[in-house]
């Protein structure tokens, strides 16, 4: 049996809905059933609720399971979310985890999510279970956050300078995780993910325009605005200083490396920004909203 974690988020529910779509049983574990209507519905799939920083809470969602996949959010516990799923999981009995990460993980990192990511890695391979880090970039469906900015002004406003960001769309992670859960081989391996390209904010830019019909201009945001801009918005002071760290981190060129992993491992060529952005057009024009990230 196949649980998987955070299973309401992007990642998560994307997953869930491929292993499903492919006639793969699952469990997806979720914080609240209530807000996983669109889960339940699907076939193959068993919702169990479960909070992964309670391991008392795992218990029937844990019994039977031989692989997972973790996956959680973002926020001031992460690390200690991820730590204590990975020791209730060891308990339980599951043989492999695979574990969601960045791209740049590094335990002297500048950016504190990259910390924690390394940290976590380093617990799970500590374990005694089997481990598969998935190491993603940045996810393409970030730029919807973009949307309000790029309707309103026809601007991409973001403090990346002229560097470049080799984006993956979550599509793609998502057919990685299938086959590392349900295929063999991929014990202690280590799999960096990213798109075919990297690209500078104007390109993006320019294939937005192209998909949208309008022109849409590319906007530095000083470092320091942006960070005004996010506090403005209601984000959490943690967070906001994280996205910070992460947007530093990217100017100095952390996340421009492509890599070719998805291609030469697992036999297809992933997304491009071009297919992605065709593909969410309605989105970028405003006409639809966007999956709440």
């Amino acid at each position: 049996m196949i649980l998987v974690t955070g299973a309401t988020g992007l990642n998560g529910s994307e997953l869930v809905r491929l292993l499903s779509a492919t006639g793969v049983h699952s469990r997806a574990l979720v914080r609240s059933i209530a807000k996983a209507h669109a889960l339940s519905s699907l076939p193959n799939v068993e919702i169990f609720e479960g909070d992964m920083a309670r391991p008392d809470s795992l218990t029937e969602a844990l019994r039977g399971v031989e692989r997972a996949m973790l996956i959680s959010s973002s926020d001031p516990k992460m690390l200690d979310v991820q730590s204590s799923f990975i020791g209730a999981a060891a308990k339980a009995g599951v043989k492999h985890v695979v574990k969601l990460s960045g791209i740049i993980p590094e335990l002297d990192s500048p950016f504190r999510f990259a910390r924690m990511h390394a940290e976590i890695e380093k617990r799970l391979e500590a374990s005694g279970m089997a481990y598969t880090h998935l190491r993603a970039g940045e996810f393409m469906p970030a730029y919807f956050r973009q949307v309000p900015s790029i309707v309103a002004r026809g601007t991409l406003a973001l403090p990346m300078g002229d560097a470049r960001i080799a984006s993956v769309d979550v599509g793609d992670i998502a057919r990685v995780a299938a086959s590392v859960l349900t295929t063999s081989g991929h014990e202690g391996k280590i799999y960096p993910l990213t798109g075919p390209e990297a690209l500078t904010m104007a390109e993006v830019a320019e294939k937005l325009s192209v998909v949208t019909g309008k022109t849409i201009r590319y906007v530095d945001v000083p470092p320091e605005v942006a960070m005004q801009a996010r506090l403005a918005a209601g984000l959490p002071p943690y967070l906001a200083e994280g996205l910070d760290e992460l947007f530093a981190e990217r100017r100095r060129g952390k996340e421009s490396k492509v890599w070719p992993t998805i291609e030469t491992v697992f036999g297809w060529r992933p997304t491009t920004f071009d297919q992605f952005a065709a593909r969410n057009a309605a989105i970028f024009r405003g006409e639809v909203p966007a999956p709440r990230l």
